[in-house]
């Protein structure tokens, strides 16, 4: 396998298991959080949606200076536009790759705020980095569901709410 049909492959499975669990937001809880520092369920929630978009970005940029594009997320206010939003950022990230080759992994990308650098690895490193951010979130996003008492699906295997 060529190292852009791993990524792919690796998509395509972390896509099913934010699916299930972006699909279970109760459109009620999107203003709720655990904890005055942290961010509210819609703003997590939108964040794992378009964390698939940072593949076409690293893919076919050099470089994100927050500096110059300070981050501004859309904002959702059900779990049926998140689900959309999702689908359409995952299918942008699956159109990217298709034409993507393995030496496009190749070439440096550098995350940055002005004159603070945060990376400047391989595109390879920051797109797995991006997928590692869709786990992480996700997890996050987990606690949080568990913490407003909602079942919560398997991830890689079953979860304790759907028994072993």
């Amino acid at each position: 396998m060529t190292q852009i049909q791993l990524i792919q492959q690796e998509l395509e499975n972390e896509a099913l298991t934010t699916r299930k669990m972006l699909s279970i937001v109760p459109d009620d809880k999107y203003d709720w959080k655990p904890h005055p520092k942290s961010m509210t369920v819609r703003n997590l929630a939108t964040h794992i949606a378009e964390l698939p978009t940072w593949i076409p970005m690293i893919l076919h940029t050099t470089e994100l200076d927050f500096a110059a594009n300070p981050y501004e997320q859309v904002i959702l206010h059900n779990t049926r536009s998140l689900l959309e939003y999702f689908e359409k950022n995952l299918q942008e990230a699956r159109n990217t790759l298709v034409n993507a080759k393995d030496a496009d992994l190749e070439e440096r990308w550098v995350l940055r705020n002005g004159d603070q650098i945060y990376s400047d690895d391989p595109k390879s490193a920051m797109i797995r980095i991006s997928l590692s951010q869709i786990i992480h979130h996700r997890a996050q996003l987990g606690v949080y569901l568990r913490l407003l008492d909602i079942p919560i699906p398997g991830s890689y295997g079953p979860s304790a709410d759907e028994g072993f």
